[in-house]
């Protein structure tokens, strides 16, 4: 068995580089039956939402879902209401509000998805404290090697 032959390539990728048999379909072209639903459609789309519309006002449930479904998006994300701490300039704090964020999330107040993104946002935050106290303290450093080299200079 040849080298090339051995490897597998992963799902979605199971032609070689080269194939110019195994291209697949271009980048943004449709399939035919999606492309004739389509024309069958352009001519008759206006009443068929004028027939969905009249079905959801007589009551069909299945109508009217699709009808709020189109009329309204679905909200992909929504506004938190949670007590954290007020500050969140230390990492005290972050490890207190991390802890809030947990415990809503145990009780079901908001998503793990949600806890997951706040404490993201916290994490950046504590970086960023991470890296102004680094900063602090590199600088109170050359000032005290800056002035020991300068002290050493007028004692010579």
């Amino acid at each position: 068995m040849s080298k090339t032959t051995s490897r597998p390539r992963g799902p979605g990728k199971p032609f070689r580089p080269g194939n110019r048999f195994g291209k697949g379909r271009p980048a943004g072209s449709r399939n035919t039956a999606t492309l004739a639903l389509q024309a069958l459609l352009d001519g008759e789309g206006e009443a068929i939402t004028r027939k969905a519309i009249r079905l959801a006002k007589a009551g069909n449930e299945t109508a009217l879902r699709l009808c709020l479904e189109r009329l309204i998006a679905p909200r992909k994300e929504r506004p938190l209401r949670l007590k954290l701490p007020t500050d969140i300039s230390t990492a005290e704090g972050i490890s207190h509000a991390l802890a809030a964020i947990l415990a809503s999330a145990a009780k079901g107040e908001i998503t793990i998805g949600e806890a997951v993104q706040l404490a993201s946002l916290l994490e950046i935050r504590r970086k960023m404290i991470e890296t102004q106290e680094f900063e602090r303290r590199l600088g109170e450093m050359e000032n005290r090697m800056n002035s020991g080299e300068s002290e050493s200079r007028k004692a010579r």
